[in-house]
């Protein structure tokens, strides 16, 4: 089926487009192009195919260059005042030139540009006033009339080297070829309209566009060497690859601790395509990582796209580091429990995890048990090849972990680490090609020693089992650690004389930590036995270790108690079932609880009272046969907004998903009882620890602080 409108799909561009034109319409006169965007990189692309047109005429938009948002607010002192339209075209233009991708065939084309205007080939005028959004291009005779063949094509396309299709990454473009005359008429009369008004550049502009960047023929021996150089060896000249401090901000202090890792860490990173920044807490990880991502954007080039995974609490870190680095537009960020947003689809948020060059872990040691369906997702994502090859046309990715504790206790821990970034049977290690047969003796014996040390045993022979696990570690340590890892202590920095030199002279003290200083405090009987029976009832168990009747959690065991397994399916994630998220998370507020109560009692009550405003609104549900199950609404927040239950299910339908409204009837009837059965327990333990006033422990505190502490 004929049509007249064209993309660039399979090869169709605006590029092919013109050469199809210029070569099959006879007595073509002039080529009259309207755009908002021009590039001098772009224009060397079509000019093979005008070289038999007469006459060129450009008309440009001045203030409308997304390059810089400088342009944008200069734009408002340029309107009706041609001098200043000029200078503007002249900066943009020259900015053009000097940022596009050197190369002789490059140079040659802008050269050739340069010429045309001055040999007034080509004229070109710069609107001062109006904001030019429209892309047309007109191909006519001299002689123009209802008889004569003639073209204008109109659509999305700018005169840049993305508008015409001349890169691989072109943008999807949309265009329509018209020939009939009054359309050609229609275009003509516009274009002319506007030329009349627009401001001339004349060749005595383009000299000067021409004598403001390397285009120049007056070199000094230094600037010829300087361009040979960039010739030879493309854009790495620009800075000194050994020099990663250079790519630091101007008010960050340069540390040779940090620059010395981030070089080191770069290098490791394209060897093992990845590695473990794992410096102790307080020596600036995230600064060090950004400089290595910096590094390897400005190598791996402009379009590299990194996508950080980080805990919420430290995204805002995060983003003003990446500010500060002037590299932001570079990155996506995405919460540990998000992974998965990256992987659908359908999600339109993140881009698909073929577009990251580069994914950044913050906290990695969270992806240390690989059974998860994070550790899953984001294996996925750190394995997908990217779809822009390197220049060795290598598509793997690189993976930056970063964690304080990317060890914690078994070897295993560091083992799933390492295979977001190695593979498991052919690793880069030059002495371990089989990561899983290395590890599987090592942590089989790890095992077995464990085991060993929870039997009731002599000391010594409990000290001939530590200094087997001790050798073990010692084994991991120079084999797969050492190769892979960076670590530094502050001790580490402090006994290198070239580290402490260097922080001495800028006048950079670690502080020092002293030991912790234990504080006892006193219960009196009734607190006490409030305190002892509030933790038995939180973990179920008595002081001897006995089960007692416990809170169940139920509040967070919903979707374990769905009747439906379709229903049941719908918050599955591989391995993951039900069961095991709803065991998780019931997990985690016994250890909230636990960690609140030891905390401050305060703090305590705070979150006893939020379980019990949790479990009245699920009874509440259950009351109003609404059951709300939405994995990314809080449901509590929404209702203590004081949200509708029709707003709510509102907001439900239009987050989709697994975000749903259930029936009670959806349930087991016994999910309700046990509810209710966590409510009366809840409702008790409220009522008692309201009558608590007193914190023994934060007036301890107190009367340290203000008696001791600080008055040494």
């Amino acid at each position: 089926m004929s049509t007249k409108f064209f993309t660039n799909k399979d090869d169709n561009s605006l590029l092919k487009k013109f050469d199809g034109t210029l070569s099959h319409i006879p007595n073509l006169y002039f080529f009259d192009a309207l755009v908002g965007y021009f590039r001098a990189s772009g224009y060397f692309k079509i000019r093979p195919f005008l070289e038999p047109i007469t006459k060129i005429r450009i008309l440009v938009g001045i203030n409308v260059d997304i390059l810089t948002k400088k342009y944008h607010e200069q734009g408002k002192l340029f309107l009706e005042r041609p001098e200043e339209t000029k200078a503007a075209f002249i900066n943009k233009m020259t900015g053009n030139i000097q940022d596009a991708d050197y190369d002789e065939e490059i140079e040659k084309g802008i050269l050739k540009f340069i010429d045309d205007i001055v040999k007034q080939k080509i004229e070109l005028r710069a609107h001062p006033s109006k904001k030019i959004h429209a892309k047309v291009y007109i191909f006519r005779p001299q002689v123009f009339n209802e008889y004569s063949t003639c073209e204008v094509i109109t659509g999305s396309s700018n005169l840049t080297c993305t508008g015409l299709g001349a890169n691989p990454e072109s943008n999807y473009e949309f265009n329509v070829s018209l020939r009939d005359y009054n359309d050609v008429k229609f275009a003509t009369d516009e274009f002319e309209s506007l030329w009349l008004e627009a401001v001339p550049i004349l060749q005595e502009e383009a000299k000067e566009i021409k004598n403001k960047t390397y285009l120049k023929d007056d070199y000094t021996p230094f600037e010829l060497y300087i361009k040979m150089m960039i010739e030879y060896f493309g854009k790495r000249v620009e800075y000194d690859p050994y020099n990663i401090e250079l790519l630091l901000p101007d008010r960050f202090t340069r540390l040779k601790y940090q620059s010395d890792a981030a070089n080191q860490g770069y290098a490791i990173m394209m060897r093992h395509n990845g590695f473990i920044l794992a410096d102790v807490v307080g020596l600036g990880k995230t600064i060090i990582a950004c400089m290595i991502i910096k590094k390897f954007i400005y190598e791996n080039g402009t379009h590299s796209k990194v996508l950080v995974v980080i805990p919420p609490a430290l995204e805002s870190n995060w983003l003003k580091t990446t500010e500060d680095f002037q590299i932001r537009n570079h990155f996506e960020f995405i919460t540990t429990g998000s992974l998965d947003k990256v992987l659908k689809k359908e999600n339109y948020k993140y881009s698909v995890p073929d577009k990251f060059d580069l994914v950044v872990v913050d906290e990695s040691h969270k992806f240390r048990n690989d059974y998860t369906q994070m550790y899953i997702d984001l294996q996925e994502i750190c394995k997908t090849p990217r779809k822009r090859p390197a220049e060795n046309g290598d598509t793997r990715k690189k993976v930056i972990l970063i964690s304080a504790t990317p060890l914690n206790n078994r070897p295993q821990d560091i083992e799933n680490q390492l295979y977001l970034f190695q593979d498991k049977r052919n690793s880069t290690l030059e002495n371990i090609r089989n990561l899983q047969e290395y590890f599987r003796p090592l942590n089989k014996q790890y095992d077995d020693l464990s085991k060993e040390l929870r039997k009731d045993l002599s000391e010594a022979a409990r000290n001939k089992i530590l200094t087997k696990l001790k050798k073990l570690f010692q084994k991991l340590r120079d084999e797969v650690v050492e190769p892979l890892v960076i670590r530094r202590t502050r001790t580490d920095i402090e006994n290198n004389e070239e580290y402490l030199d260097d922080l001495t002279q800028q006048k950079i003290k670690f502080p020092k930590v002293g030991d912790p200083i234990p504080l006892y405090y006193d219960m009196n009987e009734t607190l006490s036995c409030l305190f002892y029976e509030t933790v038995s009832l939180i973990v179920g168990r008595n002081e001897e270790g006995n089960e007692t009747d416990g809170l169940g959690y139920y509040r967070y065991k919903a979707i374990e108690y769905l009747v439906n397994e379709e229903d049941k399916k719908l918050y599955s994630k591989g391995r993951t079932t039900v069961e095991s998220i709803s065991g998780r998370l019931a997990a985690i507020m016994q250890t909230l609880l636990i960690k609140r109560l030891e905390s401050s009692f305060y703090a305590f009550k705070q979150s006893l009272n939020r379980l019990q405003t949790a479990i009245d609104n699920m009874i509440n549900m259950f009351d109003n046969d609404k059951i709300f199950i939405a994995p990314d609404l809080d449901i509590n927040i929404l209702l203590a907004e004081g949200l509708s239950y029709d707003e709510i299910e509102q907001r439900i339908n239009q987050k989709g998903g697994n975000n749903r409204i259930f029936k009670k009837t959806a349930f087991e009837k016994s999910f309700i009882k046990l509810l209710k059965q966590d409510k009366t327990r809840i409702d008790e333990l409220v009522k008692r620890w309201s009558k608590v006033k007193n914190d023994p422990k934060l007036n301890e505190f107190i009367n340290r602080i203000k008696n001791e502490f600080f008055k040494k």
